[in-house]
């Protein structure tokens, strides 16, 4: 019988990017699975998780968690006692951070390591903070979660982690909501966004700089020179920059970029799966959720060999190095060519089955149970 957790859900931002998806996608399969499982979130939060783990005990904390320092503070002060109220044997943290002093053991999932590897790529005092929480959280917890062997290699290589403690499972993909669609779902989405009938090729995530947005941006224009009826750019994330601005300002007036922000989840099969391609030219991921969402969706995908890329993309996916030029020269040859396109679509599509939220929730089952042991 595997030991009752609470998962501490509680640091979920209002967006509900790819990271967020994981925990949802989790929880859900841990209910289905039949684990014992109690989930620590928000108040606002609480009808929806009921919802996706209707077996689960559902506790919501004060509302001044919404702040980051309450939560921080509230993680630390009553999720210990919420464990110890419901019997939990083991804590979850699937967000960096971990209680200290619980009294149980915790596993920790650590999505990444660029706030070390890449700490340019980030702010400096956001990159302190994850720095300082993910090696507190790998060596104080039982058990360590990640979503890739890239992972796994990167956390042993810079902080010496214990390969021993670290437990490797892939993300899943939510099949309801990422499949295939119909043309009505393209079309709608296609209208929302603007296009009127042209053509697009689409990138999804946070306008975050290891996202690489500006050089698909340089790239793109340099793959649709010259094309007649050539295709836009449509850059759906939550995120604005100032960097994005400045490149999509210096391209020709001819390049058309889209940038719509935050996409309703219920738009994302007919974005993704209506694009002529998904480019996804980041330079480092820990799992790539937007690459398996994408296939999912029976796009066509062009990413990088970055890290954690090719684990999730193997032979099903087209490739490029992230400067502009590569892109650039990997998009047009895309574009160039239908039958490579109708390929990968399908090669995406049959890979991604591959990816379930069953499987990662059993590889989670068996961490918590050794965290006991």
């Amino acid at each position: 019988m595997t030991p009752r957790v609470l998962v501490d859900a509680a640091a979920v931002p209002a967006d509900r990017g790819a990271l967020i998806r994981y925990v949802d996608g989790l929880i859900a399969a841990l209910d289905r699975a039949g684990a014992d499982l109690a989930v620590a979130c928000q108040r606002a939060d609480a009808e929806r998780y009921q919802h996706l783990a209707p077996s689960a005990r559902i506790l919501s904390g004060p509302p001044s968690i919404t702040n980051r320092a309450a939560r921080l503070a509230w993680e630390q002060t009553s999720v210990p006692v919420l464990a110890q109220q419901v019997g939990a044997k083991v804590i979850h943290a699937p967000y960096y951070s971990i209680p200290l002093r619980s009294g149980l053991p915790t596993v920790v999932t650590v999505h990444d390591v660029t706030w070390f590897t890449d700490p340019d790529q980030h702010g400096a005092v956001k990159a302190s903070f994850f720095r300082s929480a993910t090696r507190t959280a790998v060596r104080r917890s039982a058990r360590v979660i990640v979503p890739s062997k890239a992972t796994r290699e990167e956390l042993v290589r810079v902080l010496a982690a214990d390969p021993t403690r670290i437990d490797v499972a892939y993300h899943g993909v939510d099949k309801e909501l990422f499949h295939q669609p119909s043309e009505p779902e393209v079309k709608r989405v296609a209208g929302r966004l603007g296009l009127h009938g042209q053509p697009y090729v689409a990138f999804l995530g946070a306008l975050e700089p290891r996202k690489n947005v500006p050089n698909l941006i340089r790239g793109f224009a340099r793959a649709v020179e010259g094309l007649d009826d050539a295709p836009a750019l449509v850059l759906a994330g939550s995120f604005h920059t100032a960097e994005v601005d400045a490149v999509i300002r210096q391209v020709p007036a001819t390049v058309r970029v889209v940038h719509p922000g935050y996409l309703s989840p219920a738009d994302l099969p007919g974005f993704l799966g209506g694009a002529l391609a998904v480019a996804f030219c980041s330079r480092g991921e820990g799992f790539g959720l937007p690459v398996l969402e994408a296939m999912a969706c029976g796009a066509p995908v062009l990413t990088t060999h970055r890290t954690s890329l090719p684990e999730v993309g193997g032979d099903a996916v087209a490739y490029t190095e992230p400067d502009a030029d590569s892109i650039g020269n990997a998009l047009r040859n895309l574009l160039a060519s239908p039958e490579r396109l109708e390929q990968l679509s399908s090669a995406g599509f049959s890979r991604a089955q591959e990816f379930t939220w069953e499987a990662s929730a059993e590889a989670h089952l068996v961490s918590y149970q050794r965290a006991v042991e």
